[in-house]
């Protein structure tokens, strides 16, 4: 295990790759059926985020806001411009639950988000998710916990074939569903929060931009304290587990670290198998003969290359370890945040910084992996990129790649090694 630093000598990200709480936690809102995620803060704090999703997952995104002008930001306290809010948006439509969260702005002048919700005879789950702390990991699981801590009943009558499944905000829709259907194969009933494999899947729903088509409903996360077996994936949603235990204490709870690769994934596998005493199904046992084949093809290329990765912490911790099975060096990652995932890296460098540091050690790298962003690093010193994290534009079906498991893990490597092979970005 390797010790990591953070950069203490900027003042400044220059090419950032961290983003907002108020991200993360609008994601986290749209895996809720019928949601609708609110925005407590000035138009700028929504209409960004909007954007920014809808270009990356090339679909409506379900948001609105306040709209905090400087009169309000002065002298109100919250309550009345949040209210407004709500009833200038419900004739028009009336979600399941509204997903209210902080920004900067109105973190920083205190309005209180509890009061302001109770006030207000509405479904409202609440979290502050202020932009100056935290990032993309901490606003999605901060909402998370809210769903569990606001919404679900006390845990009750434990079964132990019901499964929640916790995954971290970098796994895209289609590896939640293949988590998911890998945990049903073992006999389980699986739920997930949030649950974006079927809102953010690429499918078109009616009235998509008003409110979030699929993810989990309401009714299901009041029920959700039954569930006997809670699974959280990355170190980033461990305080939602921990939340679940203070209103299900006799639940177990199991962290997967990551589910990138052969290791993490016989490793989760090797823990469904105690827990169930069932054998995993054939496809999955030929998917790993797959992998470990693609493991000795891609070795050939991938093997002794060096790279950088740069994104959210449990994301890239779990891609580098794939890599390092491949023959792949890892010279350094550079976290958009602090992350107790950081702890396990494999890299020869880790620390928290942004793009500007990846242009620094560019001349000790062979593929740079990172979002869209880094494309210009990557162009301008003739490197391989990889495109991964938030956003990809300039491609389509962002939301439709799997990484995760024996059969994503095996796309994956082809994927790096053809990279290489071609010699120039994808």
């Amino acid at each position: 295990m390797r010790a990591y630093a953070t950069i203490g000598n900027k003042n400044m990200q220059v090419y950032p790759i961290k983003l907002s709480q108020p991200m993360g936690a609008t994601l986290a809102v749209l895996g809720v059926k019928g949601s609708l995620a609110l925005a407590h803060g000035a138009v700028g704090c929504s209409s960004l985020t909007k954007i920014f999703f809808t270009r990356h997952f090339c679909d409506p995104i379900a948001i609105r806001t306040t709209a905090v002008s400087e009169l309000a930001a002065i002298f109100d306290g919250g309550e009345g411009i949040v209210r407004e809010a709500v009833q200038n948006f419900l004739p028009r439509v009336r979600p399941e639950v509204i997903g209210l969260f902080s920004t900067g702005l109105t973190s920083a002048k205190g309005d209180d988000l509890k009061r302001i919700a109770n006030s207000i005879n509405y479904p409202i789950v609440y979290a502050e998710t202020p932009d100056f702390e935290g990032g993309l990991e901490s606003g999605w699981a901060k909402m998370a916990a809210a769903f569990i801590e606001q919404v679900m009943k006390p845990g009750l009558n434990l079964r132990p074939d019901k499964v929640l499944l916790m995954p971290h905000v970098s796994l895209h829709p289609l590896e939640v569903e293949g988590v998911k259907d890998l945990l049903a194969e073992f006999g389980l009933e699986v739920h997930a929060l949030p649950d974006i494999s079927d809102s953010l899947d690429g499918h078109l729903g009616i009235n998509q931009a008003s409110l979030c088509q699929g993810g989990i409903a309401m009714d299901e996360i009041k029920q959700l304290g039954s569930a006997g077996l809670v699974i959280s994936v990355g170190a980033s949603m461990l305080p939602v587990a921990e939340a679940f235990l203070r209103k299900s204490p006799q639940a177990l709870h199991i962290n997967i670290p990551g589910l990138m690769g052969l290791q993490a994934t016989d490793t989760f596998i090797g823990q469904l198998m105690r827990l169930t005493g069932r054998e995993p199904g054939p496809r999955v046992k030929h998917w790993r003969r797959r992998h470990r084949d693609a493991l000795i093809d891609s070795h050939f290329y991938i093997g002794r290359k060096r790279f950088i990765l740069a994104g959210e912490p449990d994301r890239i911790v779990d891609m580098a370890a794939a890599l390092a099975e491949a023959g792949g060096i890892i010279t350094a990652i550079i976290a958009s945040t602090p992350g107790k995932s950081l702890e396990r890296s494999v890299a020869h460098r880790t620390l928290v910084g942004d793009l500007e540091d990846a242009e620094g050690m560019i001349d000790d790298c062979d593929v740079l992996i990172s979002n869209y962003h880094g494309e210009r690093i990557a162009r301008r010193h003739g490197k391989i990129q990889v495109l991964r994290g938030f956003p990809i534009l300039e491609q389509i079906g962002a939301q439709l790649k799997v990484d995760t498991l024996y059969d994503g893990g095996t796309h994956f490597l082809v994927e790096v090694a053809n990279a290489i092979i071609a010699g120039h970005p994808h």
